[in-house]
């Protein structure tokens, strides 16, 4: 279905995150710095499975079953912690996305 409005659209991710917790009453935790440090938490973790890794081997990290699970599970964590927290402070993820990068190309203009 071409244009279809699906959960997997960032709007639609961050209502079932905020349903989710809400059915667990989590919103008294998720404050913008436990929010933040949960995040933060989350990348390390993902920074773990690359940490002894040497560059070849960090490029066939998703040729592995194991590794590639843990590696979009911790995707998954990381991307989920940013979206509440981006909920929570009613930022728009993409909206700020864009507007860096098009700072950046004025900063760090191409050669």
């Amino acid at each position: 279905m071409t244009g279809a409005v699906t959960d997997h659209d960032v709007a639609g991710l961050q209502r079932r995150l905020a349903e989710f917790a809400a059915a667990r009453h989590w919103e008294p935790f998720h404050t913008p710095k436990n929010l933040a440090a949960a995040l933060s938490v989350e990348a390390a973790e993902l920074v773990e499975i690359f940490q002894w890794l040497t560059p070849e081997e960090s490029a066939r990290v998703m040729d592995d079953p194991d590794s590639a699970h843990r590696v979009t599970d911790e995707v998954a964590d990381v991307l989920a912690y940013l979206l509440q927290f981006c909920e929570v402070l009613g930022v728009d993820p993409l909206e700020a996305l864009a507007a860096k990068i098009d700072r950046n190309e004025h900063r760090f203009p191409a050669p």
